[in-house]
């Protein structure tokens, strides 16, 4: 059942009613059937007389006492929220439902383990679905303190927000014949927190132990808990050390001791995100156990999540927004503190090179898509929230902070936000909350800069123009700054522009010049003078927020000596560019192939070289003009495997280059490959076909054609797991018949009974395909079905289908037509209009990519 949809208004009408809520939650979680009962007793203050409501969505409301007043539940109660009226100014509410676990990662999530048969649940209660599972005024400025009193197996771990308690015989223990016996846990009221970021997780989970010592000198519990299947996997000296690493660094940076009592780590399944920050019990995605090896890269972004997750219990747990127009302050900060820390305080040291290569060639992509929007949105509602966690949510907003830190200066930034931290600890607090602090601290004033950045949409882009004398001495300079007409938005930039000349160390910088640019034009009189060099570079550093375009001198030498730039940020400046360029159709998508397969041999980062070799997968495969596209495709193919034959034995590259090669195979001669080398007749040294790359090497097959039954049921009796059930439906919607991709898409489209995870294995299968005429017979299928799948799923599982089962792959002005036709007929509900919207203009993109891509082959044939 979807939740109801709480408004702007209905919120801040009820902020101005209910103060203090104090809440005490029974929960029985010791049956086993769909639903479990729950009781809760909510203390609040109120004005007089006044009404409002609170959330509980439910299967069965049993009982609703006010101030001791009975009230006949299906009077009050529609399922989803409850109307109180005659509110007195100290209020007592008890309410008792049945309520209903769900397998899509929302609510009170239950899984049962197929390796043992053992049940796990865990809650994610973003953006406001505390009240599945109890009732809640669930909205973020209404803050409360949640004692919960859980009734569970005895055999299991109960977590929640506060310590956990020893639990005590249930008072109705059940006979061992029945079942196993049960225990109580009755937790003290957890710290004054918003409702989302209540956590409740129970299963015989494995755990670990740990401390670390905060600044102001408390012994702070560590845990890590994993389902018992899994535990072999955990690696809890890397997530310990990482979050005391972390801690320091946070506390010495902002200032704030660790605002609570414990840290718990706490990998669940079947989780729709990377990650949650819930207070003291942070749920994370079981990718990040690595049942395989993995590559540095996958290290890297695990060490970013654990110190992301971290981040926000200052930012964003201590201190929230009081309405979700202000989200993207809290996972920016926390993705750009993430990355600061990652730099400091992990053996990932480039990370900023990363950020340069992904965060920020994300941001512009959501950036320049029809439906982007200011980085302080406008949030009508909770379902303007759902698909607002985007990349300039996270992305463009971490980029815009990492601008205003050039802005101020790193010491201001950090003073400014410990004295905002402390300013508003335990409470509430908006924007300019935080920009009031910055400015005491920097004596910048950043109303301007909060206007243009943070309040308008888009990205602009910048480019230098010079003029030199006759000996090639540079006599003028100017950066030149554009915006696109449907944002035409011109902004304030600090930013740096580097001169890279060719030597013997390479590529290398030889002169750096940092200055503020603003307006269409800044003069850059500390490049007067210099020699021209092979490589004037823009955004060196990668400072501000901006498309970057090299002038032709600049562009044919960067790329032409990509692999002897030394400097990985600026490699990442520079092929970013390149890319922008591809999906702007301003370069051909044959020249990227060609400029990947040129450098790619010769990148030292691991991130860097994944993230070209996931864009050179894209270009390939739907920006290339058909002309060619199938050549190209098998001589990438060949290339990426001769890339991995070569690199070195063990290497990280060597693992990356494999996987690649899985992802990017096109021809028959590729399967034979990939076939050897799940038989051993091809041996790499220092590649071990372990359990994941087995599953990629069988799906890619299955993708060609080649798998055969046999050979897909070994890979599951290899690893008949929770993950190897999701992976085996990956590889059977993979193959390329067209019965096959039918049944694999209408399944994910009308089985409700499947869980998140299940149904986007099945999804991500279906669109699998180097024939992508197959998926044509399910496009005005997909439209006929999209309104009544957003009315009757929830949010994860309605977006999974409008998402992952348009026809992405099947680049045509067909498909182009179609969608728009349904666009004009169907502008609401606004939040799948805009992600079908988001589909089109990708597809829109890929069309014009593919005809400049043709356009460059004509002009070479002639």
């Amino acid at each position: 059942m979807p939740a109801a949809n709480l408004t702007r208004t209905e919120a801040e009408q009820r902020a101005s009613i209910v103060r203090g809520p104090r809440y005490e939650v029974l929960l029985d979680l010791s049956g086993r059937g769909e639903t479990f009962r729950s009781e809760t007793v909510v203390r609040f203050e109120a004005t007089p007389g006044a009404s409002t409501f609170i959330e509980a969505c439910s299967d069965a409301v049993h009982e609703v006492v006010l101030n001791g007043r009975t009230l006949e539940p299906h009077a009050v109660s529609d399922g989803t929220r409850i109307r109180l009226d005659g509110l007195d100014a100290e209020n007592e509410l008890r309410v008792v439902v049945d309520a209903r676990y769900t397998n899509t990662g929302e609510g009170l999530h239950r899984f049962v383990d197929p390796v043992d048969g053992e049940t796990y649940l865990y809650t994610e209660f973003a953006v406001a679905e505390a009240n599945r599972v109890f009732a809640v005024f669930d909205q973020p400025d209404l803050k409360g303190s949640f004692r919960f009193t859980i009734t569970a197996p005895a055999h299991w771990q109960v977590l929640s927000n506060a310590p956990t308690p020893i639990p005590s015989p249930s008072a109705t223990r059940s006979d061992l014949r029945n079942g196993p016996s049960t225990a109580v846990w009755s937790f003290e009221p957890g710290p004054v927190i918003s409702s989302y970021i209540v956590a409740i997780i129970a299963g015989p989970y494995r755990a670990w132990h740990a401390g670390a010592r905060s600044a102001d000198g408390r012994d702070i519990p560590l845990g890590l808990f994993t389902r018992a299947s899994l535990a072999k996997h955990a690696e809890p000296d890397v997530m310990f050390e990482t979050v005391q690493a972390g801690l320091a660094f946070y506390e010495e940076a902002f200032g704030v001791p660790y605002p609570y009592g414990k840290y718990d780590q706490i990998f669940v399944p079947e989780y729709n995100w990377g990650a949650m920050e819930n207070v003291g019990a942070v749920t994370f995605n079981e990718s990040y156990l690595f049942r395989s090896r993995v590559s540095d890269a996958r290290r890297e972004q695990r060490a970013i999540v654990v110190l992301h997750e971290l981040s926000h219990m200052w930012f964003g747990n201590s201190v929230t927004m009081k309405w979700w127009n202000d989200l993207w302050l809290n996972e920016s900060f926390a993705t750009w503190a993430s990355t600061l820390a990652t730099s400091q305080v992990t053996e990932f040291t480039g990370v900023w090179a990363t950020f340069a290569s992904d965060e920020k060639t994300h941001a512009a992509e959501q950036d320049q898509l029809p439906s982007t929007h200011p980085i302080v949105a406008d949030i009508g509602d909770l379902a303007d929230v759902e698909v607002n966690f985007d990349a300039i949510t996270y992305d463009k907003g971490a980029s815009v902070l990492k601008q205003l830190v050039a802005w101020v200066g790193l010491d201001a930034f950090q003073r400014g936000v410990g004295a905002y931290l402390t300013a508003h600890a335990g409470g509430n607090a908006a924007l300019r909350d935080l920009l009031d602090e910055l400015e005491r601290a920097s004596g910048r004033e950043l109303g301007r800069w909060s206007e243009l950045w943070l309040e308008t949409a888009g990205v602009n882009t910048l480019r230098t123009l010079v003029e030199t004398d006759a000996a090639g001495t540079i006599t003028a300079a100017r950066v030149e700054q554009t915006a696109s007409p449907a944002h035409p938005t011109l902004r304030p930039h600090r930013l740096a522009i580097g001169c890279y000349s060719l030597g013997d160390a390479g590529l290398a910088r030889t002169h750096r010049v940092e200055l503020d640019v603003d307006g269409a034009t800044t003069d850059v009189p500390g490049l007067v003078g210099l020699p021209l060099p092979e490589v004037l570079l823009v955004n060196d550093d990668d400072l501000t927020y901006a498309k970057v375009r090299l002038d032709a001198r600049s562009l044919a030498a960067a790329t032409t000596h990509l692999a002897e730039l030394r400097d990985p940020v600026a490699r990442a400046v520079v092929l970013g560019s390149a890319w922008d360029a591809v999906r702007d159709a301003e370069v051909a998508a044959s020249d990227f192939v060609r400029l990947v397969i040129g450098s790619i041999g010769h990148e030292t980062q691991s991130a860097a070289r994944g993230l070209a070799l996931s864009r050179l997968e894209l270009a390939v495969g739907r920006y290339l003009a058909e002309e060619h596209r199938e050549q190209i495709a098998a001589e990438t193919g060949d290339a990426v495997w001769a890339l991995a034959e070569l690199a070195g034995a063990g290497s990280d590259a060597q693992l990356q280059f494999v996987k690649a090669f899985t992802r990017i195979a096109a021809t028959p001669a590729h399967a034979d490959v990939l076939g050897s080398l799940l038989d051993g007749a091809i041996k790499l040294d220092g590649l071990e076909i372990d359990v994941d790359l087995r599953w990629e090497l069988v799906i890619a097959r299955a993708a060609l054609g080649a798998a055969s039954d046999d050979e897909i049921d070994d890979a599951l009796a290899r690893d008949d797991t929770a993950k190897g059930r999701q992976l085996v439906e990956t590889a059977l919607a993979a193959r390329p018949d067209q019965a096959v991709k039918d049944t694999a898409w209408r399944r994910v489209v009308t089985d409700t009974g499947l869980s998140n995870d299940l149904a986007r294995a099945i999804a991500d299968g279906w669109r699998r395909t180097l024939w992508p005429e197959l998926l044509a017979s399910t496009v005005n299928e997909y439209f006929a079905e999209l309104q009544s799948v957003w009315a009757s799923r929830s949010f994860t599982m309605a977006s999974l289908v409008v998402s992952r089962l348009y026809a992405a792959p099947l680049v045509s002005p067909e498909v182009a037509a179609v969608t728009r036709a349904w666009l004009d007929a169907n502008p609401e509900p606004g939040p799948l209009h805009r992600l079908v919207s988001e589909q089109l203009s990708e597809l829109e993109r890929a069309l014009a990519a593919q005809a400049r891509d043709a356009s460059d082959l004509s002009g070479d044939a002639q």
